[in-house]
Parts: structure tokens; C-alpha cells; sequence
């Protein structure tokens, strides 16, 4: 099941947001929420990838640049043996260092991510996930694009550079319609989708609440191949344990299946340990993928989490001990 509806325990409301917690992106002041996302983000995120993709592989360089001809000391290794063919002079084919990145997010907004029990949806972090890599990649020539899937639709945004690029973005995430419910998605098309074409080496970004099955390890593994990858789970506290409230709706949002339980001891104990074990299979195939693992929680202050997650990855990118 991918959710829980507690019979006579509402979730918070929006009045009742920590301060931590990413802003409501309905009522009807969307702009005002992402505005205030883009100042938060700004604030305690800013800078924390500063110099650590202006190379994203040592030496001279991956991406093919311009042929000239051969020169005594050149590495032969490097011979353009298309253009020696056509010109009957040896060519080399120099290789440009890759300092721009360019970032693709995958992005699931199934009906599972429509729920939330603590101080906001998994929706809304899903958005909040997005604001933090776009602004966080954007600047010096980088770009930043994204696939967003629903179950129902998806859509494709290219990858582009600039703020305004970056702050459409944002907002065409949030603006995301919801799928009906009984729609099921399907994550593991959507990493198929980034594979194909074959897209230039870089940063890709999976966000999803991984829940079911894990049919998209396999594809994921495969992207690892070209691209750095960083998975963003979000959980919320009812994905990992019943409440201990009597009688509850189990509710699985992507088949519109419900059942009414009573949350004894050991349905509450079997639930506990099915979800731990989901969750410790989700990171040993993100693991075995290659792919840091950022865990965020609609109960938890999901920019300290980024910012944990962020200072580990640079302390092991320079030799430290995370």
C-alpha cells in the first residue's frame, strides 16, 4: 500500500507549517511559495557546488572538439582516422574539458506523492527537490532540464540555461496537474526515457518516493554509465509505520484500492517491518546503481538534510572521509 488516511486524524494544516517546512503551492499563491522557495534555497544552499563540476573528469578533456593535424609528441591514441582518410594527412581529434554541466531531472509525480500526514505533502517536496538542483547546477553556461511524469502524462522540458529558464521550470513542476487516482506510474520509463537518445555526460536526478517494485534499477545502472546520479527519496512517517490510532484506511493511490483495518500490535509490527525492508532493498539497488541516496521527510527540515547530503558528497569528492 502507498498510503494511509487515518479515520479522524487529519494531517496538519497549512497554518499549522513549521518554518522548515517548503511552502503550500496551492490556495492560490503559487507565485508567492516559489518565490519564497527560490529566497530560501538562495539562503542556505547557495554555493555549496561552487567549483566541483568545472571538471567533471580529470585531464584534458571527454567531449570531441576540433580535428587539426597530427604533430610530433601528440598521443596517436587520439587519431581521427575519418579525417586522415578524406585529407590523406594524419589528424588528431582534440578533446575540450566538459566545464559546462548539464543537468537532467527525472521527476515522479504519481498519485503516491499526492499524500502527506506531518507538516506537508510529498508533492511538495518533490518541488522543493527541483528548486534546490535548479538553482543550485544553474550559472556559468549550465543547463538544466526535466522529464515529469504523472502516470498519465509526461512531459518533457529541454534543457536550457538561466534563471528565468530555471525559475519556469520550477513552476511548471508545481503546476503539474495530479493524475486521477487509480493511475499508475511508471518510473522505470521514465529513466528508460533519459537513456534514449544518448544525452551528453552530466548530472541526473531522479526524485520519487520509490515505492512498489524496483524494475527501474536496471535502467538506472545503465545511465550511471555516462552520467553522475543522485536519487532524492521522499518519505513520509506513514509510509514506514501505521499509526497507533485503532481503525485506519489503507489506501493505495495508483490502483484506488482501500481497506479498513484495525492497527493491532502485530498488523502495526509486520507493516514496520515490510516497509524497513523496502526501504533497505530501495538503497542497495540505488547503491549498487552508483547513485548517492538523499533521503528527504515531509517530518524533517529538508534544506538541512540537502545541505548534509551535499557537504558529505564534496568531502568525498576531495579525498575526506564523509
Amino acid at each position: 500500500m502507498t498510503g494511509v488516511d487515518e479515520v479522524g486524524g487529519p494531517a496538519e494544516t497549512a497554518g499549522d507549517r513549521p518554518k522548515w517546512a517548503p511552502p503550500a503551492l496551492h490556495g492560490g499563491r503559487l507565485e508567492a511559495a516559489l518565490r519564497t522557495l527560490e529566497l530560501e534555497v538562495r539562503r542556505r544552499l547557495d554555493g555549496l557546488l561552487q567549483g566541483n563540476h568545472l571538471g567533471l573528469v580529470p585531464g584534458p578533456g571527454t567531449e570531441p572538439g576540433e580535428a587539426r593535424p597530427y604533430q610530433p609528441g601528440d598521443d596517436v591514441r587520439r587519431m581521427d582516422w575519418a579525417v586522415t582518410a578524406r585529407t590523406t594527412v594524419p589528424h588528431i581529434r582534440e578533446t575540450v574539458a566538459d566545464r559546462e554541466l548539464e543537468t537532467w531531472l527525472a521527476i515522479d509525480l504519481s498519485p503516491s506523492l499526492d499524500f502527506g500526514t506531518a507538516a506537508c505533502e510529498k508533492r511538495d517536496l518533490v518541488v522543493a527537490a527541483t528548486a534546490a538542483v535548479a538553482h543550485l547546477t544553474r550559472g556559468g553556461g549550465n543547463r538544466v532540464g526535466a522529464l515529469v511524469s504523472t502516470g498519465e502524462q509526461l512531459v518533457r522540458i529541454p534543457a536550457r540555461g538561466g534563471l528565468a529558464h530555471s525559475r519556469g521550470l520550477i513552476r511548471r513542476v508545481a503546476e503539474t496537474p495530479r493524475a486521477p487516482e487509480g493511475t499508475r506510474g511508471s518510473l522505470a520509463d521514465v529513466v528508460e526515457q533519459l537513456r534514449r537518445p544518448p544525452r551528453r555526460r552530466g548530472l541526473v536526478v531522479v526524485i520519487s518516493d520509490f515505492l512498489g517494485g524496483t524494475e527501474w534499477q536496471r535502467p538506472l545502472r545503465a545511465l550511471s554509465a555516462r552520467h553522475d546520479l543522485v536519487a532524492v527519496e521522499v518519505v513520509d512517517p506513514r509510509d514506514l509505520d501505521l499509526p497507533e490510532v485503532g481503525t485506519v484506511v489503507l489506501a493505495d493511490p495508483e490502483s484506488g484500492r482501500q481497506r479498513e483495518v484495525v492497527a493491532s500490535p502485530l498488523l502495526r509490527r509486520e507493516f514496520a517491518a515490510a516497509a524497513a525492508e523496502h526501504r533497505a532493498d530501495v538503497a542497495a539497488c540505488l547503491r549498487r546503481a552508483g547513485a548517492g541516496h538523499l533521503v528527504l521527510r515531509t517530518d524533517s527540515d529538508w534544506i538541512a538534510d540537502t545541505v548534509r547530503f551535499v557537504v558529505a558528497r564534496k568531502r568525498r569528492w576531495s579525498g575526506g572521509v564523509a
